[in-house]
């Protein structure tokens, strides 16, 4: 039979597998495949790639001869992706395995990584270059460890779509009831992660129940085919084409007349004539001309390979990086970051590692721990260091500054991966967070003899009544509930409804809210960055006086910078500092405008308003999430009170 035309009862027809010229223009969408072992991670791409029509002829009639030496009386598609020996004897994936294919609609490249918790590194590897990650649980176990591990790398690579593909349906009587606690359940853990767009999806990768084709067995189910899904979902909105960053990989110089900066575009536009300054001199030019290898170009974008000319002799060498003269990244040689260990050999602080980040390489020490994240309750745990698939938060000093952003608002000049300088193996890969900022740094004068800012000739009085003995009588823990989101996301009308819920469960409560300490206790402070610093440090020593009174404190800011809330949580005991992040759009709370300010700044007569003139820095593991767009305010008001109850802070049914 021809490779281009075969057909027969039981197959699908296969073409050549190239795509085809119609395809070049077409978009590109690269996701990834995670999930527990046996989840049917390669069984689903297998599928995806049979249905649509991506298959060799001679590797149909492979995978077809494979299933029948197996003695499996079906067509094995998992044998399509599990490429390696080790793989096919043990029916697992230990290789990240790529594969391509198109639809009319789209191109798309996937990578299946393993679900065994020893190659947890794969699955980072595979995901580092994905818009979108399809997450298998496999319906009979539910929600595993891994399961959870695979979401929350999603979250911390920032992948901005995630679909959970509910597998093998077919195993469990294809029931709703399966599947909807399924979803339930996971909801609820994505609830902490700052996943951005999440759906389910119920199948069976085996059979091809929604996968390319509605369900006739899940009639109950309304939504959309994986494949349209993955058709149709938007790509590149988080993309940075604002920051350019553009490393340098090598100098390119065929003759002495001729002398350009090869690299590709991390983020951001140019265009010649732009000023331009080079980092870590501090040279500053402006673009001649922007190369490539069919002519010049106009404009050079993300991902764009091209060769940069400047108009001045400067020096320019690998490693070096080109940005806009008025838009610098941080640099630093010292920056907090979050870790993923991916080596047998735990962390050695006293080994200076090798740390790639772009085009540089340095030496580094992971200078300190501040603790690793139990992906299954996502709480903090005080460790000495990481092992194996260990994840969590550390800084790193380097030998010399490297040119970073935060991996949130840019993840190619925001990442880097640890080199051992031994014996070269890759042992992490890493998320920068931002500057490592110190309170010796921050109230120089106040931390000079190790304490706390405090007015001076004042003598420290411990608390008359032990906060133990209050939470004794009170019958419930003390405990921050710090609300942030964007004015009018409903972050004092969540608040409110929950006091008042707690109250009448005979908490005691104390509610600050934004438009009230300005009134008094902040009346003297503006809306400029240091005022809002301010007004948020002076609010957290209140709630922090509250808190030792005994008292659930329900603080309801914008707060919009990051630091600034992780100010406020050092101030309490680990466990007792609560981030809820009232999430909604942006359009959405400009619609709803209950106070007429998004109104009046639109028209210029309000400065340095967020979202609008000023950013706001949303957070990035917050203990809870509440979607006003999408939940009413009593259903958020549950799930709060159960969280409460789950981490110890209310006695069990204290809201009932």
């Amino acid at each position: 039979m021809s490779a281009n035309s075969t057909t027969s009862p039981n197959t699908a027809p296969v073409v050549d597998g190239n795509g085809g010229n119609p395809y070049l223009e077409m978009d590109l969408l690269r996701f990834t495949t995670a999930g527990s072992v046996d989840d049917g991670k390669s069984t689903l791409i297998g599928r995806l790639l049979y249905d649509t029509r991506s298959i060799f002829q001679d590797q149909l009639e492979a995978i077809e001869g494979a299933s029948r030496r197996r003695g499996e009386d079906y067509l094995n598609l998992a044998l399509l992706t599990d490429g390696l020996r080790a793989e096919r004897e043990q029916n697992i994936t230990i290789d990240v395995a790529y594969r391509y294919f198109a639809t009319p609609r789209r191109k798309f490249i996937i990578a299946d990584t393993p679900g065994h918790i020893q190659y947890t590194r794969n699955m980072v590897t595979g995901a580092s270059t994905a818009e979108l990650a399809i997450v298998l649980v496999d319906a009979r176990k539910g929600v595993l460890t891994q399961s959870k591990r695979h979401g929350f790398l999603t979250a911390l690579l920032g992948i901005p779509h995630v679909v959970v593909a509910i597998n093998k349906m077919d195993l469990v009587g294809y029931s709703y009831e399966v599947y909807r606690r399924i979803m339930a359940e996971y909801t609820q853990f994505a609830q902490k992660l700052d996943i951005k767009d999440l759906i389910f999806i119920p199948i069976s990768a085996l059979h091809g129940d929604n996968i390319v084709t509605h369900s006739d067995n899940m009639p109950w189910y309304e939504g959309a085919t994986l494949l349209h899904h993955l058709e149709t979902v938007k790509l590149g909105a988080d993309r940075n084409l604002v920051d350019f960053r553009f490393p340098v990989q090598c100098v390119v110089r065929p003759h002495q007349d001729f002398r350009g900066f090869a690299g590709r575009v991390v983020s951001g536009t140019i265009t010649p004539g732009e000023e331009i300054v080079v980092l870590p001199s501090g040279q500053s030019s402006r673009v001649r001309s922007i190369e490539t290898f069919d002519g010049p170009r106009q404009e050079a974008s993300p991902l764009d390979s091209v060769v940069l000319t400047v108009e001045d002799e400067i020096d320019i060498s690998r490693g070096d990086m080109i940005v806009r003269r008025m838009n610098l990244p941080t640099v630093e040689n010292r920056f907090d970051a979050i870790l993923c260990w991916m080596n047998e050999a735990p962390l050695d602080p006293a080994v200076p590692y090798l740390l790639m980040h772009t085009t540089r390489s340095v030496k580094a020490f992971v200078s300190r721990i501040v603790y690793r994240i139990d992906v299954d309750t996502l709480h903090r745990e005080q460790v000495d260091t990481f092992r194996l698939n260990d994840i969590g938060r550390v800084e790193i000093t380097t030998a010399q500054p490297i040119f970073f952003d935060p991996y949130q608002i840019n993840q190619g000049t925001g990442s880097f991966i640890l080199i051992h300088p031994h014996t070269n193996a890759t042992v992490a890969a890493g998320m920068i967070r931002g500057e490592v900022r110190t309170a010796d740094e921050l109230f120089p004068e106040e931390r000079a003899e190790g304490r706390d800012p405090v007015s001076p000739g004042v003598v420290w009085e411990e608390w008359n009544i032990p906060l133990t003995e209050r939470e004794a009588r009170s019958g419930h823990r003390a405990a921050v509930l710090w609300f942030t989101g964007l004015s009018g996301s409903g972050k004092s009308t969540i608040a409110r409804a929950l006091e008042r819920r707690l109250f009448a469960a005979g908490c005691q409560t104390m509610l600050l809210d934004g438009d009230q300490v300005r009134h008094g206790l902040c009346g003297d402070l503006g809306f400029s960055p240091a005022d809002r610093q301010e007004n948020i440090r002076r609010v957290g020593e209140v709630a922090k006086l509250f808190f030792q009174q005994g008292s659930l404190v329900l603080c309801t800011f914008v707060s919009p910078f990051a630091e600034d809330r992780e100010r406020v949580r050092a101030l309490l005991p680990e466990g007792r500092f609560f981030e809820i992040y009232v999430r909604c759009s942006l359009e959405e709370c400009m619609r709803r405008d209950p106070k007429g300010l998004y109104t009046k700044a639109l028209e210029g007569k309000i400065e340095s308003f967020t979202g609008i003139s000023s950013p706001y820095e949303a957070p990035e593991h917050p203990e809870m999430i509440a979607e006003t767009d999408s939940e009413s305010v009593d259903g958020i008001v549950e799930s709060i009170v159960a969280s409460l109850e789950r981490e110890g802070i209310l006695p069990r049914a204290a809201g009932t």
